[in-house]
């Protein structure tokens, strides 16, 4: 379709073309009529004649190109253009536009929610725009997008904010969402005005929020539904804690600080009672030990046990045998092995517990034990670690938790450690104990990766806690299952997916904070047994629905658990409204944001979830996980994972380090334009699409000058094509493809394998290889060669001309493909290319037609290209227009492709001469007898592609030419091929 741009007219040109079996001859050319026009010529789709430096004799006698599209825009009048284009040309109504049309196929890409707890990053500019990129593709290519843009409301992080220094000291809970909502939505408003300026395509006024009531009821329907399967459940059980926040937190909230440096401990456990086959064996040794090592020492006071490898062997004193080398390093003594055992061998032994008089902890096998670290032999601690807590499950071990919600010893751990602080003093007083009974054989500092709250930025401890909890390993081969039908780009990100999910047997749901969505049990005042099931749940669904979550503080318990709901419980009769109280606990954000495909999704399934690597343990998992759980099957059918932004030099953005890119300084500029310019949205989104989004992403001023540099090079392209499309009508101008120029028809070829190359990488999420191809044909095809054949035509030409119709007619329709293929990147730059007629958004993808392939003109073509290639760089530097050619050629395949480019012996004017860009051009079947003595003489061959005996087998043919060129005024060229 050609729309009217900056001057010209809107009109419908039909396709043309026959399709040409390769190796077919074409039909004789077209020879034309110019004269040629000294210094008008270029490389790059400048427009750089003489005469249109200054008011020349000649001006007039050429058709310079005539356009008022600048070149470039810079500083306020590129911020200006952009909001008028997006005014003008309805962003913020496309994506309403776009879902009231009919449409045969519809693409959902499912936003995930970014977090409404501070400004806009680049982060965002990174992710939103990846999104709108593929939207504004699938939309231009017929789909009905849909897209709901949302923000993850619920959480510490934005309470803490909210509170600041306040704290949540004399607030009720009522009071402190009431701050953390108004926080929440001020984030949200700022984040979506700086989408909107990204020219992030949506529906702005419904968005969704995982604080509105209808979302809260959709989560718990997903709740109810879980619960009722037996998926969701109360139990006691360790759980990462956060001191700092105090509150459970789940594997996703999680981060690993690698630098974290613990005071690690080799100490011993005396075996108070051998095991019988050691103690067969050992006879008067005296006394023995084991020795364990441990990064955690506070967890000592807690020990239940002293676990090893069931397979591996031991020595006395008793540790591994394959860490015995190890250990004597690490010691700096040496160790004299007086007996070995397997780890069987080693059952039924006891140990005294180094710190606690009169406490015996057994020995005990475990698989987790590994021969990596330590000692072989694994001090365990049941209330403070996973593993150790399987143990103690299945040998019925007592899990005490010593640690309070501070991270503080309580007074289960003596009265000596009460009240100290696990990760600092009470940590190195449990060191003194050790050394004061003389079970401490060594300290040394580690430093290790060590869990730390994701938003207080703290270390974190494990304690257990009466926690709600999913069942992860109920769901995990179903989840394994659905996933290897997800396409996940890269490919290489589905060994994390699965790592993650083997890693987690449960998930911890259940948080004792106010800022979020409760979850809807009862619990009795006396037992502390819960009361929750599906009535109780669908009937405080149905409260959320109407009333939002705030409900649950604001309604007397009689309205959350009415007579009518009591009743439907087994046993109701003795049952009563104020035997219960409300549960004080939110529900985990990662479970929020993780049912959102329950809450927003039409199917309840996207084509495609687009997120930072981040989500590969957050959002991607939890949302799996629950789909399973409900419907299952994936919420997606594709993931596509990006990396990070990192600064110019590699470094993490900080505030300290001064590194932080902000985006809307690179929009609007900072403070000194010299240092900080404005760049303008395209820029920005230029950037996201260039760069390799599966690793770190760098920006910094050397990458954002490159992509304006690059994004003004495109414009001297568009430049270019409009002033010579000017004045031009293809209602009544556009040359009939009978009629036109082979190198025109060839540029057509070349323009739908271009558009067919673009659509592939958009589909595959390259945006990237769309800019290299773009570059790629704009400087190989267009300005390197296209147009520096042409200009003669199109300056020289009478106006009206056939010739420079037909040039016309293919740079309208490279003008429009090129404009469409940049679209998605580049929206404003591709409206201002249509500033004055129907926005470009609103008429579809490149309409390039099958017709446009043409196998026998490509050989032509490119068999010419390849005779002139080999004449120009004979006579680097010079002129070709100097020289005049005789080209010769054996009978032959070649011959004839050739000779349909010139169906006269000798022209001036033929295609072939516009080819070669020569003088004159002559073809002939037989050497001239007599050379000129100072002509030069090149060789070369060229391929083409033969059918076999097989309509399905091809072979290439090798033809062989010698180039003979001679200045115009006394010599001749001549081309032999043979």
């Amino acid at each position: 379709m050609l729309l009217c741009r900056i001057s010209a007219v809107s009109q419908s040109v039909a396709r043309w073309g026959t399709s040409v079996r390769r190796g077919a001859l074409l039909h004789p050319a077209l020879s034309f009529n110019t004269s040629r026009c000294q210094n008008v010529s270029s490389t790059d789709g400048t427009v750089h004649p003489a005469a249109a430096q200054g008011a020349g004799p000649y001006r007039d006698s050429v058709l310079l190109p005539r356009t008022e599209f600048p070149m470039k825009l810079t500083g306020q009048n590129l911020i200006d253009r952009e909001v008028q284009i997006q005014q003008e040309c309805g962003f913020a109504e496309l994506y309403s536009w776009q879902r009231e049309r009919k449409a045969k196929k519809e693409y959902c890409l499912h936003d995930g929610p970014p977090y409404a707890n501070g400004d806009p990053h680049v982060g965002h500019a990174l992710n939103k725009i990846l999104k709108d990129i593929q939207n504004r593709f699938e939309m231009l290519r017929g789909k009905q997008v849909h897209y709901v843009p949302g923000w993850d409301c619920h959480g510490l992080p934005i309470e803490l904010k909210a509170l600041g220094e306040l704290g949540t000291s004399g607030l009720s809970p009522l009071q402190i969402r009431q701050k953390a909502r108004e926080f929440a939505e001020g984030a949200i408003a700022r984040q979506r005005a700086a989408f909107q300026r990204w020219g992030v395509m949506a529906d702005w006024d419904k968005c969704y929020y995982t604080f509105d009531g209808t979302y809260e009821a959709a989560q718990l329907k997903v709740f109810q539904d879980m619960h009722s399967k037996g998926l969701i459940y109360q139990d006691y059980k360790p759980v990462f804690w956060s001191p700092s926040s105090r509150t459970a937190l789940a594997e996703a909230e999680l981060e690993y600080n690698p630098q974290h440096v613990s005071k690690a401990i080799y100490a011993t456990f005396a075996l108070a009672t051998l095991p019988p086959k050691m103690a067969e064996a050992v006879g008067e040794l005296g006394s023995i030990s084991v020795l364990v090592w441990t990064t955690q020492p506070w967890t000592i006071p807690a020990n239940q046990a002293v676990c090893f490898m069931p397979n591996a062997h031991s020595q006395l004193l008793l540790v591994a045998t394959e860490r015995v080398s190890s250990l004597a390093t690490l010691l700096s003594t040496e160790l004299e092995t007086v007996g070995t055992f397997t780890g069987t061998e080693l059952e039924g032994g006891v140990c005294q517990h180094p710190t606690i008089p009169r406490k015996e902890v057994p020995l005990l096998p475990a698989n987790f034990v590994t021969m990596g670290k330590g000692t072989g032999l694994v001090h365990t601690a049941p209330a403070h670690g996973m593993e150790d807590y399987s143990v103690a499950s299945h040998f019925k071990l007592s899990v005490e938790c010593i640690v309070d919600e501070e991270g503080r010893f309580t007074e289960l751990a003596g009265p000596e450690l009460q009240s100290l602080s696990v990760m600092g003093e009470g940590n190195d007083a449990v060191i003194s104990m050790l050394k004061a009974v003389g079970s401490l054989v060594k300290e040394e500092e580690c430093v290790h990766s060590y869990p730390y709250d994701w938003r207080s930025k703290e270390p974190v401890v494990i304690r257990p806690s009466k926690q709600w909890f999913i069942d992860i390993a109920s769901l995990k081969d179903k989840a394994k299952e659905v996933l290897a039908k997800v396409r996940v780009i890269p490919e290489s990100a589905r060994g994390s997916l699965l790592a993650h999910l083997d890693r987690r047997p449960y998930w911890c749901i259940s948080r004792q904070r106010s800022w979020g969505v409760p979850i809807p049990v009862f619990y009795h005042k006396e037992t502390g047994e819960p009361l929750i099931n599906k009535h109780t749940v669908s009937h405080v669904t149905q409260l959320f629905s109407e009333k939002g979550s705030d409900c649950w503080w604001e309604l007397p318990l009689e309205s959350l658990l009415p007579p009518e709901v009591l009743k439907k419980v087994k046993d109701f009769s003795t049952l009563c409204v104020t035997d219960y109280e409300r549960g004080d606990d939110v529900l985990d954000i990662w479970f929020d944001s993780g049912t959102s495909w329950a809450a927003v999704l039409e199917d309840s399934r996207a084509d495609v979830y687009v997120e930072g690597k981040d989500q590969i343990g957050g959002w991607f998992q939890s949302s799996l996980l629950t789909s399973v759980a409900v419907q299952k099957r994936a919420p997606y059918k594709a993931l596509m994972i990006h990396d990070f932004v990192i600064s110019e030099k590699g470094e993490k953005m900080s505030k300290s380090l001064g590194n932080v890119v902000d985006p809307d300084t690179v929009i609007h500029g900072g403070e000194d334009p010299s240092v900080s310019p404005a760049y303008g949205v395209d820029v920005l989104r230029w950037w996201v699409a260039e760069s390799n989004v599966f690793s770190e992403v760098q920006i910094g001023p050397n990458v954002l000058n490159s992509a304006r540099d690059s994004i003004n090079k495109l414009r001297n392209t568009l430049k270019f094509l409009l002033g010579n499309l000017q004045g031009f009508d293809p209602r009544t101008q556009a040359v009939d493809p009978k009629e036109m120029h082979y190198i025109d028809q060839y540029l057509l070829h070349l323009l739908r394998n271009y558009s067919m190359k673009m659509t592939d990488a958009y589909n595959d999420f390259g945006a990237g290889r769309a800019i290299r191809l773009l570059q790629a044909f704009i400087t190989r095809d267009l300005s390197k060669f296209y147009f520096s054949i042409i200009k003669d035509r199109l300056y020289c030409d009478p106006e009206d001309s056939l010739g420079r119709r037909s040039c016309q007619t293919v740079l309208e329709e490279i003008l429009d493909g090129v404009t469409r293929s940049i679209a998605p990147i580049l929206p404003h730059l591709a409206e201002e290319v249509y500033l004055h007629g129907e926005t470009m958004f609103r008429s579809g993808w490149i309409k390039s037609s099958p017709v446009w392939r043409r196998p026998g003109l490509e050989e032509a073509v490119e068999g010419a290209c390849a005779i002139r290639d080999s004449f120009l760089s004979s006579i680097p530097g010079r002129n070709a227009a100097e020289y005049e050619l005789t080209i010769e050629i054996e009978p032959g395949l070649l011959f004839e492709l050739i000779e349909s480019l010139q169906d006269e012996p000798t022209s001036s004017y033929s295609q072939l001469t516009e080819l070669m860009m020569s003088s004159q051009t002559t073809l002939t079947s037989a050497l001239p007898r007599d050379l000129p003595a100072d002509a030069l003489i090149s060789n070369g061959s060229f391929l083409i592609n033969l059918e076999g005996e097989s309509q399905l087998s091809y072979f290439k043919k090798k033809f062989l030419y010698t180039i003979i060129s001679a200045l115009a005024d006394i010599h001749k060229a001549v081309v032999l091929a043979v």
